[in-house]
Parts: structure tokens; sequence; C-alpha cells
């Protein structure tokens, strides 16, 4: 059975890591999840008050055996998961220079196929030949809460399913309307609209499509 690449994209908090990395563990593909790159880059602006022009011109962003993010060494997939890091990643994701930066990385990865990789620009810009791509999309309102309760299970207060969603709606705008690689449908994706569909439900028929293509 030959190894394939799985490019997996769609709109923020529509669940691409989570049916990523479980179709990842079912093939025994490698998973990647880029967007945890774009949230590293952001972080070290963050933190060093540097420009993405500049920032990429000497920073790493890798990951370790368990899949977790690490920017110049340092594991950081804990710190990269707050809004404020998410509104600054999609903020400097429309920046030719940091994409191109990342997208190299992430081509170099897909060489050897068997990469399940998930983000917004992989069946249409990383993986353009990719023999599975994948569109996840869901109603925004759902998002939404998805995105809230996932924040409130990992301890973060003082915020409103308002400002959830006020943010969500936010990136799918900048996400759609960016010059560099928008976020966008590839022509030959499987589209799959999961608002209402329980996870083992979608990932049965994703693990069905999977084994056809690398049949």
């Amino acid at each position: 059975m030959k190894k394939i690449n799985v490019a997996v994209d769609g709109y923020s908090s529509v669940g691409k890591s989570t049916i990523a990395k479980r179709l990842a563990q079912y093939a025994g593909y490698t998973y990647v999840d880029t967007g945890a790159m774009y949230r590293a880059v952001a972080l070290y602006c963050l933190q060093s008050g540097e420009e993405p022009l500049a920032a990429v011109q000497h920073i790493t962003v890798d990951f370790d055996n368990d899949n977790r993010v690490r920017l110049n060494g340092q594991d950081v997939e804990d710190q990269i998961r707050t809004l404020e890091v998410g509104n600054k990643a999609s903020q400097i994701s429309p920046i030719p220079e940091v994409r191109h930066f990342l997208v190299a990385q992430q081509q170099k990865m897909g060489e050897s196929k068997g990469i399940v990789m998930d983000g917004r620009d992989i069946g249409t810009v990383v993986f353009p030949d990719a023999e599975l791509k994948i569109f996840l999309t869901a109603s925004p309102e759902v998002r939404a809460m998805r995105r809230y309760k996932e924040l409130i299970g990992k301890g973060v207060t003082g915020i409103t399913l308002e400002e959830v969603a006020r943010d969500v709606a936010d990136r799918d705008y900048r996400d759609t309307h960016r010059e560099e690689s928008p976020l966008k449908q590839a022509a030959d994706a499987y589209v799959l609209d999961n608002s209402d569909r329980e996870l083992e439900d979608q990932l049965r028929e994703l693990e069905a499509l999977l084994e056809e293509r690398r049949a």
C-alpha cells in the first residue's frame, strides 16, 4: 500500500487538528499542525517585540516526538494556545515572507509522503498535488461555542462567548481575504460540514476515503 499525503483545510475551530491527528494515528502517518507554526512565530514577535520580517531570519520552528511545537528548541505548545497569540498569528500569516518561510519547511516535511497536515492553504499551496484533500466547515455559531468550551477547559478566564464569536468572525475574514494564500477550498477537495456530526461518524467516512486513495 503506497504512502500518500493528506491535506486537511478549513475554518478556525472546525476541528481540523482533532480530525487530522486521528487520521494520522489511523494511517500510521506523521501529523503536522501548521497553525501551531504560525502561532510560534506570533509568540516570538509578542515576546521579543520584533517585526515578523526580522523574526523569521533567526528563529526555528519544529515539532518534538509528541508533536508539540518548539520555538528555537523550546517547547511552547501551551503558550501558543491563547486568544492573544491566535490573533497575532492571524495578523502575521498574510505576510508573504512569513508564509514562504514556513511553507518551505512544511513542503520539506512532506517530501517522503506519509504526512497528514492541517491548516488553511495545505491543499492549495503547500501540497497542491496531495492525494487526498479534505475541506472542513461548520457554522460560525457552532465553531464559536467549540472554541469557547476549549478555552474554558484550559482554564482561561475572563472571556465571554460573544468575544470568542467576534474573534472567530474576524479570523474568518482575515483568512479568506488576505492576498497571500487565502483560505479557500481546493477544487478537488472532499468537503465535510461537521456542524452537527459526531467525531466518530466523521472519522469513519474519512478513513474509508483515505483507504480508497492509498489503495
